[in-house]
């Protein structure tokens, strides 16, 4: 063998040695790795890792808001409360042109006013003025019937003839016109007036030149006597003109009613008339006993129901102008206004961000399936703020949602943490990290 060959089964010793040698190690370290797992398992399937900090984003918000929006479309008229400004519960912050609920409301008083005044007239019952103008009816109908019943007296007969020749005497009067010695008088009446007339135009004529002519006692005269002329003209025209149509036509009516009344006494009454006027006496008997018993039931009934129509049209009438109306629901700062006057407003957009801003809370919905297991109601938060670098606050869990909600394809949370210490610095919507040790 040469010296080549020897090599060759030396190095192929050894390398059989060095795998006899790594596969006894293999060996040993799998028996060993055996019993080191036997050994080592159970501590491992009952150790806990290390629990990391549960974070999430959220922002902040008011202990309360509201997002405010219209009842009734309209055009805005007034706004009371400008953007930034704190408000009370009740607070009115605009109101719309509301002159039609307005005229609807005063009609719905007035139609209230009337069923309730009808209400409490049929409630009264007749007033004790109605009930005596009813017996005076009744008894003026009774003697009525008594007397047709009668007849006619002598002493009723004899002073309704003197009636009528005393209205055909004054018939003939009219017809005849002033007597003769009327005639005189209101004659030498209109020519004394005329002579006083001369007498006072002549003594106006002498001055009338004068600059202060309306100043002196000739001007006045001339006034009163012209005057007390025309007054005696018209008496002299009144006694001498014919009669006119309207004194001869009232001097007749009353012959013929004075005729009427004689005749009725002397002739008896039909049994048309006595009927008649048996009818009105129980006319007028009727009428007082329905004015003593008072309103029906019925009656009554109606009148309350018609009431009770007319408030629930006014409650409908104060709803419609109500509505034309932005209350504050509750105290806070009216954060955001997108309304101006004059500007038409639709029912049921939002108008107007309402919060209340004594204090914060953050919101978040970022509280995956796993986190949300380990935050509780009364958990103390650590809080930081995207624009406030370095502030840290300390926040307490209110609440947490109950129901998750898929957000990206994942299951998340809601919680919502009160920020224990005021921050005046805070807004409305910051973004907020919550941080759970």
């Amino acid at each position: 063998m040469n010296r080549h060959g020897k090599l060759a089964l030396v190095l192929l010793a050894g390398a059989l040695v060095v795998g006899a040698a790594i596969g006894a190690v293999a060996v040993f370290a799998g028996d060993l790795g055996t019993q080191e797992q036997a050994e080592v398992a159970p501590d491992v399937i009952v150790s806990n890792p290390v629990a990391r900090p549960v974070v999430a984003k959220g922002v902040v918000v008011p202990l309360k808001d509201a997002t405010l929006s219209m009842s009734a479309s309209g055009i805005v008229a007034e706004i009371l409360v400008p953007e930034g400004h704190p408000v009370e519960a009740g607070q009115v912050i605009l109101r719309l042109q509301n002159e039609r609920q307005q005229a609807a409301l005063a009609e719905a008083d007035a139609v209230l006013a009337s069923a309730a005044a009808q209400l409490g007239t049929l409630r009264a019952g007749a007033r004790s003025e109605e009930i005596a103008a009813a017996e005076a009816s009744l008894e003026g109908a009774q003697a009525r019937a008594a007397r047709l019943e009668e007849g006619g007296r002598e002493a009723d007969i004899v002073a309704a003839e003197a009636s009528l020749r005393a209205a055909q005497a004054a018939l003939q009067r009219v017809y005849a016109g002033a007597d003769e010695t009327t005639r005189i008088a209101a004659q030498a009446d209109l020519a004394n007036a005329a002579a006083s007339l001369r007498m006072a135009q002549a003594a106006y004529d002498q001055v009338k030149g004068q600059n202060n002519v309306a100043m002196l006692p000739q001007s006045l005269q001339l006034e009163q006597a012209t005057n007390a002329h025309q007054a005696a003209r018209a008496g002299y025209d009144e006694v001498t003109a014919p009669p006119k149509a309207d004194r001869i036509a009232a001097a007749a009516a009353e012959v013929n009613a004075a005729q009427a009344r004689l005749d009725r006494l002397v002739n008896p009454a039909t049994a048309a008339e006595l009927a008649e006027t048996q009818a009105m006496v129980r006319q007028a008997q009727a009428q007082l006993d329905m004015l003593k018993a008072g309103a029906r039931s019925q009656e009554l009934d109606a009148a309350e129901a018609a009431v009770a129509r007319a408030e629930a049209g006014r409650r409908q009438a104060v709803a419609a102008l109500t509505e034309t109306q932005l209350v504050a629901p509750f105290d806070g700062v009216l954060a955001l206004l997108s309304v101006r006057a004059g500007e038409q407003v639709a029912a049921g957009l939002p108008v107007a961000e309402l919060g209340d801003l004594s204090g914060w809370l953050v919101e978040t919905d970022d509280l995956s399936e796993l986190d949300v297991a380990r935050v509780q109601p009364g958990q103390i938060v650590d809080l930081t703020f995207d624009a406030i670098p370095g502030l840290t606050l300390q926040g307490t869990v209110e609440r947490v949602q109950q129901k998750g909600e898929k957000k990206l394809g994942d299951m998340t949370y809601t919680a919502v943490i009160r920020i224990e210490e005021p921050e005046p610095r805070l807004l409305w919507n910051m973004t907020a990290v919550m941080t759970i040790p």
